[in-house]
């Protein structure tokens, strides 16, 4: 944000001018983030700092919509307890929020099988249906059509980069994806965004899930889609028994999306790799690995 500079010194006047007493916790940067920079503040909670401009409204969202959800999920999620309000020194709204222990999944990948139910009772306690007022989104839970030429360029730009799993076999999943019959059903809150950033690990299973800035109702689809891009190799099926009630039409539109979130995420590696804004060098071998057990999944 061009003349605001995110450091440790704002981070802590705006907690003591607008929150004073946390003002004696201590701050402590927390590396990594996409539309926010992350603080600890004290052992418990966290601050959360927009630095895009898309930023804000995910932040109000949260804030209006996760305090409700929040009690009936059987994962630690960041819960907003206070927003930050614009101001002079820092011109965009900010949250104070839970903080959760772990270590994030592009760092430390989920290794153990009981993370398959522990994710399959998460979405099962998130999959309800959401009210009309609930937001929606151009593009997460959405038909797979609306996706289709995004998916195209994904694909030619990992493919123009080299070095990953059989493209043509990827283009023939998200095929079957496209041709599976559309969601039909009332739409459900979503968390939207499921890859390796936006959950924790402890012990190499899954205790924890953050980011929920694209949540949104509509397609369980795109979650499901988490059986491939979160759990080890071979779990999806174990995730899918225990989540319950699904289809080969929810199945083949989740290992679509699975296919595509695999995709960004090599992009967003390569992107990392070659030095370039955004970019996540870690987020490379996480998207690859979706991809093998995306065309390892029969």
């Amino acid at each position: 944000m061009d003349g605001f500079e995110i450091d440790h010194a704002l981070v802590r006047s705006l907690v003591r001018e607008q929150h004073p007493d946390l003002a004696g916790l201590d701050v402590r940067e927390v590396v990594g983030g996409w539309d926010n920079q992350l603080w600890r503040l004290g052992e418990e909670l966290a601050v959360r700092m927009p630095r895009t401009e898309r930023a804000p409204s995910l932040l109000r969202k949260e804030h209006r919509w996760l305090p409700t959800l929040a009690p009936r999920l059987p994962l630690p999620v960041p819960t907003p307890l206070r927003i930050g309000e614009p101001s002079a020194r820092f011109p965009r709204p900010w949250t104070i929020a839970t903080w959760v222990p772990g270590e994030p999944a592009d760092r430390a990948p989920i290794s153990h099988d009981r993370a398959a139910e522990a994710l399959a009772g998460f979405l099962r306690a998130l999959h309800v249906e959401a009210p009309a007022e609930a937001p929606v989104s151009q593009d997460r839970g959405v038909p797979l059509n609306r996706l289709a030429d995004g998916f195209d360029r994904m694909l030619e730009e990992v493919a123009a980069g080299g070095g990953t799993a059989d493209l043509g076999m990827v283009r023939e999943v998200w095929s079957q994806a496209l041709a599976a019959p559309e969601w039909q059903g009332a739409p459900r809150w979503l968390h939207g965004d499921l890859h390796p950033a936006n959950v924790v690990v402890s012990d190499g299973t899954l205790t924890g899930v953050i980011d929920f800035g694209d949540m949104c109702a509509g397609d369980p689809a795109v979650d499901l889609a988490a059986a491939w891009v979160l759990l080890p190799e071979g779990a999806a099926a174990r995730f899918f028994d225990a989540y319950g009630g699904v289809d080969q039409a929810m199945i083949r539109r989740a290992r679509g999306l699975a296919a595509a979130k695999g995709l960004f995420l090599i992009l967003m590696g390569q992107a990392g790799e070659r030095g370039l804004p955004g970019g996540k060098p870690a987020w490379g071998p996480a998207g690859r690995a979706a991809l093998d057990r995306v065309l390892a999944h029969t």
